[in-house]
């Protein structure tokens, strides 16, 4: 079975590794892609044609809503938010992105050394395997 191929795209440099190192456990999954914005997430969306993107929200040049919107119009792809911006009372900005064609969303892990990342990283991977099966519809810019 082919790899799921996951683009990234988060101005963080040590979340991007952690993700990296996480997705690159499953057998399943291949990290074809790392993106600094959305600007330049977009450039690699098409180019690398992802099965999965995982965004942040929070970032310069192009966030993470207009990069997902932005992708819903031109690339349909599912769509990962992973941020600190959508904790379950983030319910405003969990909203928008969901309207601008994320599938789903998933807060960023607090801190790496809550003893939560074994249980994030499977989260992450299932959350990853499950929106590869999904067709998206493009969603045109307004």
């Amino acid at each position: 079975m082919a790899k799921i191929k996951v683009l990234l795209v988060e101005d963080s440099t040590v979340a991007i590794n952690i993700y990296e190192k996480m997705l690159s456990s499953s057998s399943h999954i291949k990290v074809i892609g790392k993106a600094k914005n959305g600007k330049e997430g977009l450039a690699l969306v098409a180019q690398l044609k992802p099965n999965v993107i995982c965004t942040d929200l929070q970032m310069p040049e192009m966030d993470g809503l207009e990069f997902t919107k932005q992708v819903m119009a031109k690339y349909p792809t599912p769509i990962l938010v992973l941020s600190n911006a959508v904790q379950k009372s983030d319910v405003d900005n969990i909203y928008k992105v969901m309207k601008a064609g994320a599938v789903d969303v998933m807060p960023k892990p607090q801190t790496a050394s809550s003893g939560n990342s074994d249980s994030m990283q499977n989260e992450l991977i299932v959350k990853i395997r499950f929106l590869a099966t999904k067709k998206v519809q493009p969603i045109p810019l307004d």
